[in-house]
């Protein structure tokens, strides 16, 4: 592995190739870990630099695509011309149980499906004609989400009025998501905003049904808070959690229903894993309903058994217990992954660059096989982020934020990876430089990753991409 100095030399000559006002902002945004800093030290949560290709997403994607797509009971309409819908349409594989186009919605898309004339006149009424369409077609609908576009912020479109005039036609809920695409700097403003409307219009409408419920708590309740299913992971997550002891009350936005979202405020302790997308929601059920959360990593058997006997340790002696058992029964399965395939996987050197908690989180599971990571960035990370991940990485890995098209490539061609786990829009230009690549936004039609079922599908993965033998027909420009 490179030294801190040499990677800092390789920023330095990455940086070059700008002008010299964007080479100053760019600068900022890219660092190389020091052993014993409690910091990566690089700017993040910023505009992006003009004219640069970036991989992130807008507040839309951000809203519709993370927190509220998901819930599956719910139908999402987008509301504006039908490109967003169309290209938000069913992208990030979470996984549900239901039937579609009855009780579950998720793989459908609704849109309103913007004109010239909507966008003079305002597209209100036809909205509100849309909501009334719906509530017809499809009665066992659980409510309705508004998810604004660009042209909806800039008309001035009263969505909330119509929110509130559907809300009592119908008797459901609808949520009025003011998640335009131009707003804030990426996608994790959507994230935010999208936790401040289920604060503003879900968990009241929560709190007076509540009044009246008959659920029965018990010491062990908890929600799973911020995992979206993606290929199952949300279900391997489930098993582990419920063989120790715990009784799941609610899980969203992941195969999630509006149902159990309402009922999360009654759980005894909330368990975060996206923390980016969802630590806002979490943070506000402390304060209002006295809930506390955990951040918990159920990457690779080390974090999984790590996470187990943290989330444990704010139980009693029965949950303790239970999580003892859980790592117990799965010890030998994590050893014979690790013994088939560190063997093969050993040493080799991964460059990772996604968004959400993966630039972090998925650390240890590399590392569990004998990979090293070389250097890791966040699409849209912001400084906690940055602090989190210091724990995970080493000295001399490189980090980037908001990495740019060209600095990745530049960067790849210097650190000299063995694989890169990016995102879709990279998947390709590396895929053709000659390099194994895996698409960890989505598990690459693969997953799930999570838990120890998890682990077993992510070493097979990473095998398959690495020692196919397609790559020795290209290899990488500094191998030949």
């Amino acid at each position: 592995m490179s030294t801190v100095d040499e990677n800092k030399q390789l920023i330095q000559d990455v940086l070059e190739a700008y002008p010299e006002k964007a080479k100053k902002k760019r600068e900022k945004h890219l660092n190389v870990h020091e052993e014993g800093k409690t910091d990566c030290g690089v700017k993040s949560n910023v505009k992006s630099l003009p004219g640069v290709m970036t991989a992130r997403g807008c507040a839309y994607a951000g809203s519709k695509g993370v927190v509220w797509g998901p819930i599956k009971d719910m139908v999402h309409i987008s509301h504006g011309p039908v490109g967003c819908g169309y290209y938000s349409w069913s992208g990030r594989r979470n996984y549900y149980i239901g039937t579609t186009g009855v009780d579950t919605f998720g793989t459908m898309n609704f849109t309103s499906d913007f004109q010239e004339r909507d966008i003079v006149f305002g597209g209100d009424k036809k909205l509100g004609k849309i909501i009334e369409e719906i509530e017809e077609l499809f009665p066992l609908n659980g409510g309705v989400s508004i998810q604004s576009e660009c042209p909806v912020g800039l008309i001035g479109d009263d969505i909330e009025s119509v929110a509130r005039e559907a809300t009592k036609k119908t008797g459901k809920t609808v949520a009025p998501v003011r998640c335009e695409g131009f707003r804030g700097v990426s996608q994790s403003l959507g994230h935010h905003i999208a936790n401040d409307i289920i604060r503003d219009w879900v968990f009241p409408q929560a709190d007076e049904e509540n009044k009246d419920s008959d659920f029965e708590s018990t010491d062990y309740d908890v929600a799973i808070i911020g995992d979206y299913n993606i290929g199952g992971d949300a279900w391997a997550s489930r098993i582990l959690l419920e063989e120790m002891g715990l009784r799941i009350v609610a899980q969203w936005s992941g195969d999630g229903t509006l149902h159990e979202m309402k009922m999360t405020p009654k759980v005894k302790l909330n368990l975060i894993h996206c923390y980016r997308s969802m630590n806002y929601i979490s943070r506000h059920m402390e304060e209002k309903y006295g809930i506390p959360w955990f951040e918990y990593n159920f990457f690779g058997p080390t974090k999984i058994a790590e996470s187990l006997r943290a989330i444990a340790a704010q139980f009693d002696d029965k949950i303790k217990e239970g999580a003892e058992r859980v790592i117990a029964k799965y010890q030998k399965q994590a050893d014979d992954v690790i013994a088939k395939y560190r063997p093969k996987l050993e040493g080799e050197k991964v460059m990772l660059m996604v968004g959400g908690l993966r630039p972090r989180h998925v650390v240890p599971a590399f590392q569990d096989l004998g990979m090293e990571i070389v250097g890791t960035g966040y699409e849209f990370g912001h400084n906690d982020d940055y602090k989190r991940t210091a724990e995970y990485v080493k000295d001399s890995t490189v980090i980037y934020d908001d990495v740019t098209g060209y600095e990745f490539e530049k960067f790849a061609e210097g650190l000299k990876p063995d694989l890169v786990a990016a995102g879709v829009k990279e998947k390709y230009v590396f895929q053709k430089m000659g390099l194994p690549f895996r698409q960890m936004h989505s598990w690459d039609y693969s997953g799930p990753y999570h838990g120890y079922d998890g682990f077993a599908i992510f070493a097979r993965d990473m095998d398959l991409a690495l020692k196919s033998p397609t790559w020795g027909l290209i290899g990488a420009p500094w191998k030949k």
